[in-house]
């Protein structure tokens, strides 16, 4: 059974950092395309960064400069590195798998609160 655990959430001020971790079993980790989805309340999820097995990366554009997403495929776990932090950050934030030659994110994470406050 694929999972992904999500960790690193809480509540930080405008302007800090938070590091978000995503550890994944049960799949081909190194093969997989990872992302980092948001939502927040009464809005649609986001895409936020995604990873391919081979370490190319895409960042919606409200992020771009400031979050770095990046895999260590020996622990099978998707960071997130977030600074510079606005109240527009605030968000749940999920961890996703697309398996090789899949078009789509299967396996999906519980999420991970991320609160930035004025």
């Amino acid at each position: 059974q694929a999972q992904l655990v999500e960790s690193g959430g809480g509540l930080v001020q405008a302007g800090g950092s938070l590091r978000l971790s995503c550890a994944a079993s049960g799949l081909t980790f190194s093969s997989s395309r990872m992302g980092w989805f948001r939502q927040a309340p009464e809005k649609e999820r986001e895409l936020v960064a995604t990873i391919s097995s081979g370490g190319s990366t895409d960042y919606a554009d409200s992020v771009k400069g400031r979050f770095t997403i990046s895999r260590d495929n020996a622990k099978n776990t998707v960071y997130l590195q977030m600074n510079n932090l606005t109240p527009e950050d605030t968000a749940t934030y999920y961890c996703a798998a697309r398996r090789r030659l899949s078009q789509m994110y299967s396996v999906w994470g519980q999420g991970t609160q991320v609160t930035v406050s004025s």
